[in-house]
């Protein structure tokens, strides 16, 4: 923290802007990637980081956001393998937890409803009402009887991984719109209020983690903004989710889907020549180095967006390419355990140094998901 200084407003907003418009040191010029490998390659690899978490972790764990992430992934594999153990281990685990939410259902905290999106998968597997007893009668607290008026709750940019698909998907499931009305004024809040200005930066497409860094604020030791890579992931993360959900004519749907083409369309000057992304997406000096869980979520939302047709495939497939080469080849060891994994923090300077030998339950989430979106885009 003593190697922070501070910026003016202005300052800071110029820095910013530049990460648009000028490549960095290790941003790489588009060209033309090889072509994917195929999804029983891809899917390969995913069963190999599965299975190696999984018989490592022979207690499926807590029900907290970080591992409730990992349970996300290991879902959205199961949907594409049909693989009966990953749907037991799940099932396990939610059993564990009586298919309950850390802080019961009268938590408002968006770490706490990330469980629910387990839940709802599960129950989208294997119906049962009771699934969604806890996530669905916190989530309609919210919406009708506890202060649903206050719309402040999100104010930090990983809360719209952990939150905004739960909205999203009970309104579908219970075609209740006042589920995707909460949804917006939460989100709307988080981007455009959050801190005087919101954490949304217009002029990049990117996202600040919390109103500490907005402009004027935290630096990195260089003077450049800290525009932390993992929270533009988890903000990635949420709209993808939220999309897949929604259906075209909800009248938020087309904003989610312009301000996840514009974190996309951000990206590609800020990637290493490696495929991976920096832990600080504004400054290529500040704790430079391969990072697992940051890139995984890049490579969800990127791979999304063309298969969704947000971005032009021909310019984006190869930044989707080379990112899960990067994993593939430096992060995934031999045996499945995946490294290069930032673990819990809020910053580029969390849990650092990242190493080989760096994981977490969230990255391992993170990486399938990211995968098994890849693998949507095979033939």
């Amino acid at each position: 923290m003593n190697r922070r200084r501070l910026l003016t407003g202005g300052t800071a907003l110029a820095a910013s802007a530049t990460l648009l418009t000028t490549p960095t040191a290790t941003a790489r010029t588009a060209r033309t990637a090889p072509a994917l490998p195929t999804r029983a390659e891809i899917l390969a690899v995913l069963r190999r980081v599965a299975d190696h978490w999984i018989a490592a972790h022979t207690d499926p764990g807590d029900n907290g956001w970080a591992n409730a992430t990992f349970f996300s992934g290991l879902l959205a594999l199961h949907r594409l393998t049909g693989d009966p153990r990953y749907l037991a281990y799940a099932r396990g685990w939610a059993e564990k937890h009586a298919y309950g939410l850390r802080g019961g259902v009268t938590t408002r905290h968006a770490d706490n409803h990330n469980a629910g999106q387990a839940y709802l998968d599960l129950y989208e597997i294997e119906p049962e009402e009771g699934k969604l007893t806890a996530i669905e009668a916190s989530l309609r607290r919210m919406v009708l009887t506890d202060q649903p008026g206050k719309n402040d709750d999100w104010w930090w940019d990983d809360a719209l991984h952990m939150g905004m698909p739960p909205f999203a998907r009970l309104g579908v499931l219970r075609k209740d719109p006042r589920y995707w009305e909460k949804l917006y004024a939460l989100y709307g809040h988080t981007k455009r209020v959050e801190g005087g200005p919101g954490l949304f930066d217009p002029g990049t497409g990117l996202w600040y983690r919390d109103k500490r860094f907005l402009p004027g604020a935290i630096v990195s030791p260089t003077g450049k903004p800290v525009v932390w890579s993992r929270g533009n992931g988890w903000v990635a993360g949420g709209h993808v989710k939220t999309l897949k959900a929604l259906p075209r004519s909800e009248r938020h749907t087309a904003e989610y889907r312009d301000t996840l083409t514009r974190l996309v369309t951000a990206l590609p000057a800020a990637q290493r020549t490696d495929g991976f992304w920096n832990v600080n997406l504004a400054d290529p000096e500040h704790l430079p180095g391969p990072e697992t869980s940051g890139t995984s979520f890049f490579l969800y939302g990127t791979a999304y967006a063309i298969r969704a047709g947000l971005v032009r495939r021909a310019a984006f497939l190869p930044v989707a390419d080379r990112a899960w080469q990067g994993l593939v080849t430096m992060a995934v060891h031999p045996d499945g355990f995946l490294g290069y994994v930032q673990k819990v923090g809020d910053r580029p300077e969390s849990s650092q140094p990242v190493t080989y030998d760096s994981t977490s339950d969230f990255g391992v989430g993170a990486f399938l998901l990211g995968g098994t979106e890849l693998a949507l885009l095979t033939s």
